[in-house]
């Protein structure tokens, strides 16, 4: 058998990031793949050591819009040769920016998705629920072939109020609003399994801060980043993760490791 460390981080800028560390962060992780999410840049503005890491490929998606959005996946050529990798979901109001990367290795095919943030009104938790559900329908597609599923990201939902410092002030802010939350409940009712839950059922523990209030300083957080895996991989999974001491964004990076 064969162990997979996985890595997943919303990077809030992966120029940015670079010039914390991230490369540094990189190879000292041992990841045989990283999702990083909101990358805020086109492929050709990147950095050749963003682009070609030793030992990694690298996949990326951007917006059309300068400066947003965007998702890219590191995957180790040692360890987790890529068979091929698609972006987006088929559906251009989704794809215009930039939020889904598929990529199919051998033993599973990796969801990397910034999930939209519903925060800019009532027409975006729409756009947001569409996007979840449309999202469902392409991961089925993958199941009934057969072939299991990984999915990553920055959902910008908390699902419960163990996920998140503060749920009675939140229950009418995006991100925790009863729509959201029901429409990420969806997720569990087509198999997906919420990995670092699944392990650590107790745990306050959180992924995203808000940095214009010092909330990290105070762990007001919220867990809203996740690694999920459809029930096929419900026994690989031996370890999952929330590293908090990394700094370098306003979320953290969140680990899964798979025996397969």
């Amino acid at each position: 058998m064969s162990t997979f460390k996985l890595f997943s981080w919303n990077v809030n800028g992966i120029r940015a990031a670079e010039k914390k560390g991230f490369l540094h962060w990189l190879a000292a992780s041992d990841a045989d793949a990283i999702g990083v999410q909101e990358i805020k840049a086109f492929e050709a503005q990147l950095s050749p050591a963003l682009r070609a890491p030793a030992g990694y490929r690298t996949d990326w998606v951007s917006a059309e819009k300068a400066g947003y959005s965007g998702v890219g996946i590191f995957s180790r050529a040692a360890g987790l040769p890529v068979r091929e990798c698609h972006v987006g979901l088929g559906e251009a109001r989704f794809d215009v920016d930039g939020r889904t990367l598929v990529c199919e290795y051998d033993a599973f095919v990796l969801f990397n998705i910034y999930f939209p943030n519903g925060g800019r009104g009532p027409e975006w938790v729409r756009h947001k629920i569409d996007f979840y559900r449309k999202f469902l329908d392409v991961v089925e597609g993958y199941r009934s072939r057969g072939r299991p599923v990984v999915v990553t990201g920055d959902v910008n939902t908390a699902y419960a109020e163990i996920d998140l410092a503060r749920p009675q002030e939140n229950n009418k802010t995006s991100g925790f609003l009863p729509e959201e939350r029901a429409a990420l409940d969806e997720f569990f009712k087509a198999g997906l399994i919420d990995t670092f839950r699944t392990l650590h059922p107790d745990a306050q523990r959180y992924t995203w801060w808000d940095m214009r209030t010092g909330a990290r300083a105070r762990n007001l957080g919220w867990r809203i980043d996740y690694f999920f895996v459809t029930p096929d991989l419900r026994d690989a999974v031996v370890g999952a993760d929330i590293h908090e001491a990394i700094l370098g964004s306003d979320h953290c990076p969140i680990s899964l490791e798979l025996r397969l």
